[in-house]
């Protein structure tokens, strides 16, 4: 996704567009993987002195919530990258060295036992951490 794909979706969505978003649009266009809030402040905060931490986690929270970033929460905190091209339910399986990501186009929910009986799910996240072939530790 490009950053002009990103800033028009925000409008539609009607989110104002500001130079910083269309900045954090072009961070995460330009980036191979993930990024922490700190790193997208610490990138904003060269262009912007004086930007509030939270405005960046508020604009960070609303363009996920746009479906623009998905959130991934791995052992060492929270961190964002541009939505992957699935355009239907799906998961990930994520390399814990490269970072790399996969999409796992099966849902296990369904067949999760011990569920109580009539709890109706309707949210859930999944992603399962490991190495890839090319990361993978021997032995």
């Amino acid at each position: 996704m490009t950053a002009d794909e990103i800033v028009r979706m925000m409008g539609k969505q009607g989110m104002r567009i500001t130079d910083q978003r269309r900045t954090l649009a072009e961070l995460f266009a330009g980036a191979a993987g993930y990024l922490t809030p700190k790193d997208v402040y610490d990138s904003m905060n060269k262009t912007y002195p004086g930007l509030s931490f939270d405005t960046v986690y508020r604009n960070l929270r609303l363009m996920h919530e746009m479906g623009v970033l998905e959130q991934f929460v791995f052992e060492d905190g929270i961190k964002f990258r541009l939505h992957c091209q699935e355009n239907h339910h799906h998961h990930h399986v994520i390399c814990l060295n490269c970072e790399r990501t996969y999409p796992v186009v099966y849902c296990p929910m369904q067949e999760i036992p011990g569920m109580p009986e009539g709890f109706q799910a309707v949210k859930h996240k999944f992603e399962i951490f490991g190495y890839c072939k090319d990361c993978k530790q021997d032995g």
